[in-house]
C-alpha cells in the first residue's frame, strides 16, 4: 500500500538496562469487501452471544485490547513501578502489506530479550510460521482471429501449462518438509494464482495474460532463496514447451514479502508462556506452526528477538464476512499476558 508515514506508538514501563519484553500488536486491517456478505456493518464493533464482530476484530484487535487489558491490570495493580526491567508495548501498522510498522518499531529500539505477538492463534502457541512471497507472471501467447484458433497460440493455455507446473511444484515442496510442526499442517507451503487479467476483444486469441499469485516461503527459508526457486519452477515449465520455449513468460516479485521463522519449542520464551497460561487458563496450549507468515520473523530475524504468537480469535475467521473473536479469550489472553511478564520481570 501506498504510505506517506508509519504511526507507530511505542509504551515503555519499569527499569531500563535489565531484560527487556516486547509485546506487539498491529493495527491495521484489510478491507471489509462487499458489505452485503456481511450479517451486519462490518464496521459495528457490536457484540453478539460474547464475540464482538467487525473487520479487525480477530486480526487483530482482539489482541491489541489483550495487551491493553495486562498493562492495565499491572498498572493497577502496582506491579508496573515493581518490575525489574523494561517492558516496551509497541503497536504498529502496515502488517497487512509486508511489516514496515515493525521494521519501524525494531529500528527504533522496539527489541528485546523476548516477545510476544498477540495475533490471533486461538490461544495456541505458535512457535513456527512459514512465509510468503507474491508474484506477477506475464504470459505471452499469439494473436489469432477466432475463426483460425489454431493458427494463433492462446495466452490463457500457456498461463495453464505454468499453472499445472507451480502445482507439481507446491507437490514437491511440501511432501519434502521433515519439520513434524510444518508437516502436521499437510500443506505448510500453499503457492496460487489469485488474480488474471488478459484478452482485449471476444473473438481473438490472447496474445497476453498476466497473473498475480502467491508462493510459499519453506521453514528456514529466506524470500530470495524462495524466489530462486519460484523463478526455476517458471523457467523449467517454459522450456519444456515449444512455444515458452522461444517467448518465456516473465516472473517479477511484487507486494510484501514474507519470510518465515521460528524459535526451539523448548526455548525459555515458549516454555515460560506456557507455564503461566497453563497456570491461569488450566490449559496447556499445544506448540503449533502456521503456514502463514507474520511479524514474528522480523523480531526473529531482523531484531534478534525471540519471538513467539499467541492471542485471541480464529485466524480462519480473519479477512473474512462476519470477523469475530470471542470476549472471553481476549480477557484470558489478557490475564495469561500480565502474569508472564510479572513473573520475567519478577513484579
Amino acid at each position: 500500500m501506498p504510505r506517506s508515514s508509519l504511526p507507530v506508538v511505542i509504551g515503555r514501563a519499569g527499569r531500563p538496562g535489565g531484560r527487556r519484553l516486547v509485546l506487539s500488536g498491529h493495527t491495521d486491517v484489510v478491507p471489509a469487501g462487499d458489505p452485503g456478505t456481511w450479517t451486519r456493518d462490518p464496521f459495528s464493533g457490536a457484540v453478539v452471544d460474547g464475540e464482538l464482530h467487525g473487520r479487525g476484530a480477530c486480526d487483530m484487535k482482539g489482541g491489541v485490547a489483550s495487551i491493553l487489558g495486562a498493562v492495565r491490570a499491572l498498572r493497577d495493580a502496582g506491579a508496573l513501578d515493581r518490575l525489574r526491567g523494561e517492558l516496551i508495548v509497541a503497536f504498529v501498522p502496515s502488517e497487512e502489506d509486508g511489516g514496515q510498522g515493525t521494521l519501524a518499531a525494531i529500528r527504533a529500539g522496539a527489541t528485546g530479550d523476548m516477545a510476544v505477538i498477540a495475533e490471533p492463534t486461538n490461544l495456541e502457541l505458535v512457535v513456527a510460521h512459514a512465509g510468503a512471497i507474491t508474484f506477477q507472471l506475464t504470459v505471452p501467447g499469439r494473436a489469432a482471429h477466432a475463426s483460425r484458433r489454431l493458427e494463433g497460440v492462446s495466452a490463457l493455455a500457456n498461463l495453464q501449462t505454468l499453472v499445472a507446473a507451480l502445482e507439481a511444484d507446491e507437490a514437491r515442496r511440501n511432501a519434502a518438509e521433515a519439520e513434524p510442526l510444518m508437516s502436521a499442517l499437510g500443506m505448510p507451503y500453499p503457492s496460487m494464482v489469485g488474480k488474471v487479467a488478459g484478452g482485449e476483444w471476444a473473438s481473438t486469441v490472447m496474445d497476453r495474460v498476466v497473473a498475480e499469485g502467491r508462493y510459499g516461503v519453506r521453514l528456514g527459508q529466506t524470500t530470495e532463496e524462495a524466489e530462486a526457486e519460484l523463478r526455476a519452477c517458471v523457467a523449467a515449465a517454459c522450456e519444456a514447451d515449444e512455444f515458452l520455449r522461444e517467448h518465456p513468460a516473465a516472473v517479477a516479485i511484487t507486494g510484501a514479502r514474507f519470510g518465515s521463522a521460528r524459535v526451539p519449542a523448548d526455548h525459555p520464551l515458549p516454555e515460560g508462556l506456557a507455564t503461566v497460561a497453563a497456570a491461569v487458563t488450566g490449559a496447556r496450549p499445544p506448540r503449533i506452526g502456521v503456514p502463514y507468515g507474520c511479524d514474528m520473523r522480523l523480531f526473529v530475524n531482523v531484531g534478534d528477538t525471540p519471538c513467539v504468537v499467541y492471542g485471541p480469535g480464529d485466524v480462519r475467521l480473519a479477512h473474512g464476512a462476519d470477523e469475530r473473536v470471542p470476549l472471553a479469550q481476549v480477557e484470558a489472553c489478557a490475564r495469561v499476558l500480565a502474569a508472564w511478564v510479572a513473573r520475567e520481570l519478577g513484579a
